[in-house]
């Protein structure tokens, strides 16, 4: 394996990461477009650090709360038994 790839973190672009998480490449947009998923731009790209999104996915798994990359556009997932503040 060459000493890139260890060194630099990987990086997905829309199709990539709809791939990954499998769901359908709308929903990656409907998560950006809501700033629930971390992502970045490259020009007018989405791009995606695949360590960013295992967190993402794991906060998910336990039942954290949905944010982007600046902690905007948190909203409670439905059913969740969290108290309104």
């Amino acid at each position: 394996m060459p000493k890139a790839d260890i060194m630099q973190p990987k990086v997905l672009t829309v199709r990539e990461v709809s791939d990954y998480l499998r769901v359908h490449p709308s929903t990656i947009y409907r998560l950006l477009r809501q700033r629930q998923l971390p992502a970045f731009r490259v020009g007018s790209d989405w791009r995606f650090n695949v360590e960013a999104i295992d967190r993402w996915r794991a906060q998910m798994e336990q039942g954290g709360q949905e944010t982007g990359p600046e902690g905007h556009g948190s909203r409670r997932r439905a059913g969740s038994a969290a108290a309104a503040n």
